[in-house]
């Protein structure tokens, strides 16, 4: 049999664990079947957007004992194959202050399990997953890694051809689309931002805008007496904020309860801003072990499934009304959790009915600014200041003993019941867009923020006058043509107060759509009707639209036999697809991968198109991590 030729494009963590479901399954070909495999990624394999080459104060948002790229029956050893903690410390990796180095002597203190490792080291781990991977491919398996990117597949016959940046075109007979985080063709803002630093950068040399921050080392020509602007209080601004301290030289000293930092001189101002102007909840420390989580009693897959049900009957349609239907579940689970907790003792769930007080409390802290105006930029900061702090404080509880992060983890561990809500046009699509546009940004900013550390910086850091808040809730950033500097404009009750800045950076990641991200690739896939934008009814939250065997949909509203999707390019069809596998748990990356490489050998072995049912198994079990 002449050898089947597979491209998987985008050799991140996604890329890995295709390549790793095959080495797990690859006795399913027949024993005269030979496979060749191109992966294209221009980086080093494995790393996708986590280079080893990068800061080294660029943190994981994971902590470092729930990470692992194996499977529990991965092959090789399984479970006991090592997690990212496991490897780095195997590898002789050792903690000195606030930083990470490998040593050969024992010095430093040892790496724990509550440890946020630099993203660079998650790299160098991925790297060796790669190669641990493909060495444990048999003879009749080879692959090549093409350091370039791909730029069209051309159907030709029953398979592709792969046409590289660098000119060399790939035979395929089965393509895997694994391509991770894009980056996006400029919006309207981007636009007239870009166009106002050309138009008075003479005037004000200092003026720049950065549609993006990464990779970060871009920023070093920012000047240190310039003003800068971030706009966004997620994960991306605090590497913004960590770049231009840290990365400067500057240093955090002393313990996290009377942290201070000490600058370098070299740091720019730095002013912190988004539309509501709301911080993003610290991590709380983990109290709940390695596969720990909240179980859930009324936010449940099939609490969901049964609301479906109800909706088939009342109007003959499955969609769910997200808003009206799915919110107050998530809310009595959230209040539940967050009484058992507060109570220390376990709570009966069949008796259990929030009370006014309990609802109350979970909705100040969804909506904090529900019905709250503030008279001036100082009140809003010391609402700001009384919220950060109490955070904080709840952070260092835990995630068990504090009520509330005890609340908001359950965001957390009960995904798969958002995912049962949303995934494949689940809810109908106005709720779908509440989802999207409100909801999912609540989720992100009380469950998902980063490590209690970051938020004690960002405390020692405005202390030293280095950091400051440079808006409020309704926040707008322009360009401000007398100054030849970006405004922003806060509207408060007294009056609009106004903030000046040389430079403006969008610290936000970008989402991923057809429609706009910049990649050529996705342009010609586009183009020849190979994909389509996945859309709930009229409504476009973003990703390509796919079946439930993760083949893409293409023009025609049909799914190609040989091309598979997974990742940050489905995430809206799908919901959440981008965390790291977390070890002992089942991986919602390693069951995607899963599903399309066993589609692929089936297809291969019984010599027809590559399509195999998906077998109708419950995933509530799938990770909830993140």
């Amino acid at each position: 049999m002449t050898a089947t030729n597979i491209t998987v494009i985008g050799l991140g963590p996604r890329g890995i664990s295709v390549l790793e479901r095959i080495l797990r399954h690859v006795e399913r070909l027949p024993e005269e079947a030979r496979l060749h495999i191109d992966v294209i990624d221009p980086g080093e394999a494995g790393q996708g957007s986590h280079p080893e080459r990068q800061p080294d104060h660029l943190l994981i948002n994971t902590i470092a004992s729930q990470v692992t790229m194996f499977a529990p029956d991965s092959v090789g050893g399984g479970a006991s194959l090592p997690t990212l903690v496991e490897w780095a410390t195997a590898n002789g990796y050792r903690r000195f202050g606030r930083r990470f180095f490998r040593v050969g002597d024992g010095s430093g203190a040892a790496i724990t399990e509550f440890d946020y490792l630099p993203r660079c080291l998650l790299g160098e781990y991925l790297s060796w997953v790669y190669d641990f991977v493909t060495r444990q491919l048999p003879d009749r398996v080879t692959i090549s890694h093409h350091r370039t990117r791909a730029q069209d597949v051309v159907p030709d016959g029953d398979g592709f051809q792969v046409h590289l940046a660098n000119g060399y075109v790939a035979r395929a007979d089965y393509v895997f689309l694994t391509m991770g985080h894009g980056r996006r063709r400029p919006t309207g803002d981007d636009q007239l931002a870009a166009a106002f630093v050309e138009q008075h950068v003479n005037r004000n040399p200092a003026l720049a805008f950065f549609g993006s921050p990464y990779p970060v080392n871009t920023l070093s020509t920012i000047s240190t007496r310039s003003t800068v602007a971030i706009q966004g209080f997620g994960l991306t601004a605090h590497d913004v904020i960590s770049e231009l301290t840290v990365g400067r030289g500057g240093r955090f000293i002393g313990p996290e309860d009377a942290l201070r930092y000490e600058p370098s001189g070299r740091e720019p101002k730095l002013l912190i801003f988004s539309r509501n102007c709301l911080p993003f909840a610290a991590r709380g420390v983990n109290q709940k072990g390695l596969t720990g989580r909240h179980h859930a009693h009324f936010f449940t897959p099939d609490a969901v499934r049964r609301l479906a049900d109800e909706a088939t009957i009342a109007k003959g349609d499955r969609r769910v009304d997200f808003r009206a239907d799915v919110l107050p579940l998530i809310i009595a689970e959230m209040a539940y959790a967050y009484r058992c907790a507060a109570s220390r003792t376990a709570v009966d769930p069949t008796t259990f009915v929030p009370t006014i007080d309990e609802t109350r409390t979970i909705e100040a802290i969804l909506w904090p600014l529900e019905d709250r105006q503030f008279a001036s930029h100082a009140e809003f900061q010391a609402f700001f200041d009384e919220r950060f702090g109490d955070d904080l404080s709840h952070a260092f509880l835990g995630n068990l003993s504090s009520p509330v992060k005890a609340a908001t983890d359950v965001l957390r561990d009960a995904r798969e019941a958002l995912r049962t809500a949303i995934e494949y046009g689940a809810a109908t699509p106005e709720s779908h867009q509440f989802f999207c546009e409100e909801f999912n940004a609540i989720t992100n900013r009380i469950s998902f923020g980063p490590p209690k550390q970051r938020n004690v910086e960002f405390n020692a850091l405005r202390a030293a006058g280095v950091l400051e808040l440079g808006g409020g809730p309704g926040a707008r950033v322009h360009g401000d043509h007398d100054r030849a500097r970006f405004r922003i404009d806060t509207p408060y009750k007294d009056g609009e107060t106004h903030r000046f800045a040389d430079v403006l950076i969008a610290a936000r990641l970008d989402a991923w759509s057809p429609h706009t991200d910049d990649s050529p690739l996705t342009a010609n896939l586009l183009d020849r009707g190979l994909i389509r934008p996945y859309k709930n009814g009229d409504y476009h939250p973003g990703g390509l639209d796919i079946d439930r065997q993760l083949r893409p949909i293409g023009r025609d509203g049909i799914a190609h036999p040989r091309i598979w999707a997974i990742g940050f390019p489905v995430e809206d069809a799908h919901f959440y697809t981008h965390a790291l596998p977390r070890p002992q748990i089942a991986s919602r990356q390693t069951a995607d991968a899963e599903c399309c490489a066993l589609q692929l050998l089936d297809a291969i072995a019984q010599r027809r198109p590559a399509f195999t049912p998906r077998t109708e198994t419950s995933t509530d079990d799938l990770e909830a991590t993140a």
